[in-house]
């Protein structure tokens, strides 16, 4: 089955995920204009222009003048895969409600704060590649001790265990449930590593978590 059956509606986001880019910037977060660090999820969306599939070109980004964006950056995450309505359960019996798992790339402008939602930056055309299928849930025994990687080009940039996640999965969707109800096959990326992966034009993208899978996009889109 693949990723593009099962998306519905939401593609939900983590940021701040990554516990060493979170102590990283506690003291950043302690200024103007945060004044305190986040205590909640910090969570973003990737709207239905962005989804993409496994295999296919994420487009260049372009300027507010049509020329091409200087550098652009991606990260990976594994997607959880709604499998019922779920609607304020607890941190026990949030796997529950999982359906299967996937990955997802978040193809974006390079971050530079975490203040505002950065729509600029993370609602480009084509920048959430997600496959490339959904596994059942019952494969996976636990899915925080899976390990999220990146190649370029066949080189490893990129290592995330998601052991080092500041909140697990379950705590996610449970958290996640009681600020909005998620519907079957809708998808939580639930975390990516707080060093993004700079990218160029033309760059193969690599995306594997072992018992998942890989998921292949090429940067392009003159």
């Amino acid at each position: 089955m693949t990723a593009n059956t099962l998306v519905n509606s939401k593609l939900v986001c983590v940021a701040l995920n990554d516990k060493s880019q979170l102590a990283a910037l506690q003291d950043t977060f302690n200024e103007a204009p945060y004044k305190k660090p986040p205590t909640e999820p910090v969570l973003y969306y990737k709207p239905r222009n962005t989804w993409n599939v496994d295999g296919a070109q994420v487009e260049w980004a372009k300027d507010f003048d049509g020329n091409d964006v200087p550098a652009m950056a991606v990260g990976a995450s594994l997607g959880v895969v709604i499998g019922r309505e779920t609607c304020r359960v607890s941190q026990a019996e949030a796997l529950d409600f999982v359906r299967g798992y996937t990955i997802v790339c978040d193809f974006s402008l390079p971050e530079e704060s975490y203040f505002r939602p950065d729509i600029k930056g993370k609602c480009l055309d084509t920048s959430a590649p997600i496959g490339p299928e959904i596994v059942p849930a019952d494969t996976i025994a636990d899915p925080d001790a899976l390990t999220v990687t990146i190649h370029v080009n066949g080189e490893q940039k990129s290592a995330f265990p998601l052991a080092d996640m500041e909140r697990s999965v379950a705590e996610l969707i449970s958290k996640i449930s009681w600020i909005m109800t998620l519907k079957p096959g809708e998808i939580i990326a639930v975390g990516f590593a707080g060093d993004r992966v700079p990218v160029a034009r033309g760059d193969r993208v690599e995306a594997t978590i072992e018992g998942v899978g890989t998921l292949t996009n090429t940067l392009g889109g003159a």
